[in-house]
């Protein structure tokens, strides 16, 4: 790796060198080198084994306020001079934009941080099928209700990221990522519902087991039999953490540069406002040891730092790479290709804890569709789950829709529960809202 390293490193110094010698104002280049594999088992069968090696180096040149770019996988020194030939080119032929360049030498990383992210595994092709189909033998031998299997899955990727750019910032840090996954298919009578469960972190070590994964999808698949529909109505609900996530990946495009700038975010001029109960903290902590999200700077080389993103449920801080910081006239926020593991606060309430909360409602477990406005907040997706009675599970609920506006479902929240799901960059338990439409029979 050390060696691959600095030839990586030494091929977009190559290309910012020759950038400049061709007397562009500013450059700037990324470079990337993936390998892993994936493996899938169905049955006790392999279905698939798929190995990947693949990387390009991306050039960016700025002349006049004028931007072109160009791309390459071949790394050879003509073909890298060739390739910043043909960006400088392109740049001739495009408008001039005033907010288009680098960050401010200030800005940028100067000392990142060593995150411990690289740990690839060296497990052999039979060793990834074994883990596979053991999580699938498990998970079919342990429950007659388990009829069939959409597979088990074991993922295992490495890489190498290099970005320089021409205001002397030039650095590299290598990550992984391991998977293993199983996806079942229950039957009870005609009826047949399918569920998942998987584990995921950056060290194949810090895997949950096969059996865990197995025995999880069987409780989560089975769990499922006997769905009904329910009557259209208002009632609380709540979502499990696996989907509560997605709520907050709404406020994390509502509140980025791209949104802002071109006025389609719902939360447009809500820095500095109360968009969630006073209570509620959201907090950001790029430089975590293993973590998933975790970067020593973003694909810019900012500095990334932990923040508040929100305090006491007023909205802190916006969510700015270089070219967005520039047309809104505010600092950048390294948050060039996404946000960095984000810790909602939680309350005191395990899940039954918030299953009496509520008292009666929807608990939501799956979402479908794509239907949610950025623009106006409006709220609208297929779901599935559990309906709640006297605060206890009383049957499966599915085929239904679930709607309302994400401004109101945030300031609804009524509480959240203790119940991480730690699979997650975005940690958050169980989210109970206090009113939402329900679409049903």
């Amino acid at each position: 790796m050390i060696e691959q390293k600095q030839q990586l490193e030494n091929a977009v110094d190559q290309a910012l060198t020759f950038a400049r010698q061709l007397g562009v104002d500013q450059a700037e280049v990324a470079l990337g080198k993936s390998t892993g594999i994936s493996v899938n088992t169905r049955l006790g069968e392999v279905e698939n084994i798929e190995f990947n090696h693949d990387g390009a180096m991306g050039i960016s040149v700025y002349v006049n306020q004028c931007k072109g770019s160009a791309s390459t996988a071949d790394l050879s020194l003509e073909a890298i001079q060739s390739s910043v030939r043909a960006a400088v080119d392109i740049a001739k032929f495009t408008s001039k934009d005033p907010f288009s360049g680098l960050l401010d030498p200030e800005s940028l990383e100067k000392n990142p941080l060593d995150l411990d992210l690289y740990h690839p595994c060296d497990y052999t092709t039979e060793e990834f099928l074994a883990v596979a189909k053991e999580c699938e033998d498990i998970a079919l031998s342990s429950d007659s209700r388990i009829v069939n299997s959409d597979g088990a899955a074991f993922n295992s990727h490495s890489s190498l990221k290099v970005y320089g750019n021409s205001n002397g910032f030039l650095n590299s840090y290598a990550s992984s990522r391991h998977s293993l996954s199983c996806v079942l298919i229950a039957q009870q009578q005609q009826e047949m519902q399918r569920d998942y469960s998987y584990t995921s972190g950056r060290d194949v070590k810090d895997l949950l087991s096969a059996k865990w994964v197995a025995e999880d999808a069987v409780k989560r698949s089975v769990e499922r039999l006997g769905a009904t529909k329910i009557k259209t109505q208002e009632s609380p609900v709540i979502f499990a953490p696996e989907v509560a996530t997605s709520l907050f990946g709404h406020l994390v495009g509502a509140i980025s540069g791209m949104s802002l700038y071109k006025k389609s975010s719902f939360l447009l001029d809500s820095l500095g406002t109360k968009i969630f109960p006073e209570w509620m903290e959201i907090s950001e902590h790029p430089h975590l040891i293993k973590g998933i999200a975790s970067a020593p700077y973003d694909q810019e080389g900012s500095k990334t730092i932990e923040r508040n993103i929100v305090e006491s449920g007023v909205l802190q801080t916006y969510l700015l790479p270089g070219y967005a910081s520039r047309k809104m006239q505010m600092a950048s926020t390294g948050h060039a290709g996404g946000i960095h593991n984000w810790f909602v606060k939680t309350g005191d309430l395990d899940l039954p804890g918030l299953f009496k909360e509520m008292g009666t409602g929807l608990f939501i477990t799956e979402l479908m569709g794509q239907g949610v406005n950025l623009v106006s907040g409006d709220y609208s997706r297929g779901a599935a789950g559990f309906w709640i009675e006297n605060g206890v599970i009383a049957y499966p609920v599915h085929e239904i829709t679930i709607a309302g506006n994400l401004k109101e479902m945030f300031m609804g929240i009524a509480a959240i529960g203790n119940d991480i799901d730690p699979r997650s960059s975005l940690k958050t338990g169980s989210i109970l809202i206090n009113k939402m439409k329900i679409a049903g029979q």
